[in-house]
């Protein structure tokens, strides 16, 4: 089943997929399917509501920009979307999947190895902890993580000049969107366009906000986490 989800999914969004793919991602799901019986990876199980609501859903930044050679970091990856679905349907570009949960970034690591993924690296750390990863790459991305005002803070930071920030949202967008014009513009970004788009099988719209970043971020930002959460710009 999750073999012919994907052949068609790919084919329904147009997404040239690279040899291989599908049978990397069945790897992925057994995977994940394993560790999630010993720790609480994702509440989302099964082949079908894994590859539409997991695997197809965190494609979409491909539907958007090529990939291919770019630099990315997935800020609160959990169990690595939407950032490693990418990387198996996009060989090229370069992955930085980020958590704060070490058991996490231990079975991230693993998976990766096990696929043979070249070009990433699973990092344990806090969002407002990498310094010296500031402004240094082309993409940002974030999904299920928070409201887009906290990610905006947690996220831009990361993004160079001239990249952006893809942040992966449901229906309420919009109502984020209203609260978040502060923050976006205080962290030198600027909203580009709302991407909406479909799930192959899944009759719930999503969209992507996709936030440009024009200026540098303050120095000031990221706050503690303990400071955005009770003070959101």
């Amino acid at each position: 089943m999750l073999e012919d989800i994907l052949h068609s999914g790919f084919s329904e969004l147009g997404l040239l997929t690279a040899p291989g793919t599908v049978e990397r991602f069945r790897l992925y799901y057994e995977l994940l399917n394993e560790k999630n019986a010993v720790i609480n990876l994702t509440a989302i199980n099964g082949e079908e509501h894994t590859a539409r609501l997991h695997f197809m859903d965190s494609l979409s930044p491909l539907l958007l920009f090529g990939m291919d050679g770019q630099s990315v970091i997935d800020v609160g990856t959990g169990a690595g979307f939407p950032g490693l679905p990418m990387k198996i349907a996009c060989p090229g570009l370069h992955l930085t999947l980020l958590d704060s949960q070490n058991k996490r970034v231990e079975f991230l690591s693993d998976v990766c190895q096990q696929l043979g993924l070249t070009s990433v690296e699973c990092v344990h750390a806090r969002a407002e902890d990498c310094a010296e990863r500031r402004e240094s790459y082309d993409f940002a991305v974030s999904r299920a993580v928070a409201r887009l005002n906290v990610l905006c803070e947690l996220c831009l930071p990361y993004v160079r000049i001239g990249g952006a920030f893809l942040a992966l949202k449901g229906p309420a967008l919009p109502e984020e969107l209203d609260e978040s014009k502060k923050a976006i513009s205080l962290l030198g970004g600027k909203l580009e366009r709302i991407f909406d788009y479909s799930i192959p099988g899944v009759e719930a719209r999503h969209n992507i906000a996709v936030i440009r970043k024009l200026s540098p971020t303050p120095p000031k930002y990221p706050r503690r986490f303990a400071q955005i959460k009770k003070s959101p710009l």
